[in-house]
């Protein structure tokens, strides 16, 4: 598979995070402080809950249901720090972001 466009910049503003489904996976895009954009896989490693019903700061997107952090730049656990988000490629044309959820599986973490 290729790059499939997802949404555009004006959907997607600095601090605000979004869910997409993409080739059958729940995607959440993140446009952390700075204006970088993320992909991640959309639900909670923990409990399957959608991370999109969560919070989101600009620097951390935080799962509502056990309150389970992870950095917005990364993917990676704050608390817990021992899982992680997938990440999934992202890239930027004109105004079109655009995700590859080829060879990219969610992960899942202790309970």
């Amino acid at each position: 598979m290729a790059f499939k466009k997802v949404c555009t910049r004006d959907d997607l503003w600095e601090g605000e995070m979004q869910s997409f489904e993409v080739n059958g996976q729940e995607i959440l895009l993140v446009c952390a402080e700075g204006g970088d954009i993320k992909a991640f896989q959309g639900i909670c490693p923990h409990q399957d809950i959608p991370l999109v019903e969560g919070k989101f700061d600009g620097k951390t997107v935080i799962c509502r249901a056990h309150l389970w952090q992870f950095d917005a730049c990364s993917g990676k656990g704050i608390n817990p720090s021992d899982c992680a988000l997938a990440e999934y490629p992202v890239k930027v044309d004109g105004e079109d972001i655009l995700v590859e959820t080829d060879g990219v599986k969610p992960l899942f973490a202790h309970t």
